[in-house]
């Protein structure tokens, strides 16, 4: 028979933060079926289409003499852009109902790292997410071929002044290293060679697209993991899809963010492994391990990441982002960007850390705020609801409606003390470590 906490535990992983009607529908079909819910959900996303990405114009570089004012306001409208797509995208997060596809896409926002910072075009930045959300679930020979030709991350990575007369290796390099193959897969050779095969990619800031030149691209022979021919960006791409060490770094790197920081066994690693090479398919392998035996032994091992923490919270107290007034919206990304993680823009290329780097002093401070603002600003519908229950059971309560197992005896006791004001024991529950790690 499913328990709870096994359904839970799914639901915690593959979602941005279940409520606890979501795991009542799970508890009563069992895992299994919660996953093949998850994975192919049916009908309409309601949430999504709630949320519609933004259109944003293009905006022409910001000019580095001339006007102060007009550099200013040039300036200004690519930081409101940055602010619309990044609250953008948390409210989606929050709204979605097929709540997987939308945290796989957060996940492949860390995997391809790429930064607003850089690429300066807030557009840019939604057009690569919306690759990653259609094409993440599927063939991830697919998606990396869409990923060489995406405009954010040919700036990101300096493709663009990548040319036969002066290849650019940064592209290459991390194709390599941190989204196919991994580190020691590849040798400085398989880079140069690797980077010839891409030259003649660019972009238009203007028409906002990836372009290529044939004039700038190398078209003469190289040899590229002992495979020699005259290869362009897909050839590159189907030699390092073709290497057989692609499913171990594919699957070692979805069991970090989705199962544990532990090392993966290798018994598990070879049968996730099997699973995404029948097809190359993103949607078997977290089939494969949302349903693998040593799945459901990972409870307590992740320490949920701020965006995961800050949207699962907002989603079980019934808070949307796009309906906070400016100040609290922008007090949101503020303490999103003390904790040291904002949608759009991830540190550098390696993506954002894992594990113990989310529980430093600091970040606590910064959590405590955030639990206190989130607590006021929670529905009434869900400070009526917990209200109603006596304040000796609130602590049980609290846990049901953050979707934690069970708090300790240490934490219950703090929580008991302030079970008579509903909104600090709200905060003091998102506050908890046991909130904090899944």
């Amino acid at each position: 028979m499913t328990t709870r906490a096994e359904v839970a535990h799914v639901l915690r992983r593959a979602t941005f933060g279940p409520r606890a009607d979501e795991v009542d529908r799970a508890e009563r079909v069992g895992v299994d079926a919660t996953v093949a819910a998850l994975l192919a959900p049916a009908g309409d996303d309601a949430g999504a289409a709630r949320t519609p990405a933004p259109t944003l114009p293009f905006v022409p570089a910001v000019p580095a003499t001339g006007d102060p004012a007009k550099i200013q306001r040039a300036r200004q409208q690519v930081l409101d852009q940055q602010r619309t797509a990044t609250l953008w995208w948390l409210d989606r997060m929050t709204q979605a109902d097929h709540q997987l596809p939308e945290k796989l896409t957060f996940f492949w926002h860390g995997h391809w790292a790429t930064s607003v910072e850089k690429v300066r075009d807030a557009g840019l930045m939604v057009l690569q997410q919306q690759t990653l959300r259609r094409l993440g679930g599927g063939d991830f020979g697919v998606l990396v071929k869409a990923m060489l030709r995406d405009p954010a991350l040919i700036i990101w990575l300096d493709g663009q002044t990548n040319a036969n007369t002066a290849p650019n290796e940064n592209l290459a390099r991390e194709l390599m290293e941190l989204f196919t193959l991994g580190i020691g897969n590849y040798t400085e050779t398989d880079v140069r060679e690797g980077a010839r095969a891409l030259t003649g990619w660019g972009m238009s800031r203007a028409l906002q697209k990836s372009m290529f030149d044939p004039k700038r691209h190398d078209g003469g022979v190289k040899t590229i993991l002992g495979r020699t021919g005259s290869f362009d960006a897909d050839g590159f791409a189907d030699i390092l899809l073709a290497q057989p060490v692609n499913a171990e770094f594919l699957t070692a790197r979805l069991w970090l963010r989705y199962a544990s920081a532990q090392p993966l066994p290798d018994d598990v690693r070879s049968r996730l492994a099997a699973a995404y090479r029948a097809r190359r398919n993103i949607t078997d392998l977290l089939r494969a391990l949302l349903t693998d035996p040593a799945f459901a032994d990972t409870r307590g091992q992740l320490v949920k990441q701020p965006v995961e923490w800050a949207v699962g919270a907002m989603r079980q107290l019934g808070i949307r982002p796009r309906a906070l007034s400016d100040k609290q919206q922008r007090q949101l990304l503020q303490d999103l960007e003390q904790l040291g993680q904002v949608p759009f823009a991830p540190p550098n290329v390696g993506g954002w850390p894992s594990g113990a780097a989310w529980l430093t002093t600091s970040a606590i401070q910064v959590k405590l705020r955030m639990a206190d603002a989130l607590a006021a600003q929670a529905a009434p519908a869900t400070i009526a609801a917990l209200a109603a229950v006596p304040a000796a059971q609130r602590p049980e309560a609290l846990a049901r409606l953050l979707v934690v197992d069970a708090f300790t005896d240490r934490t219950r006791a703090v929580l008991a003390k302030s079970a008579g004001n509903v909104r600090q024991l709200i905060a003091l529950g998102l506050a908890s470590p046991e909130y904090a790690v899944m």
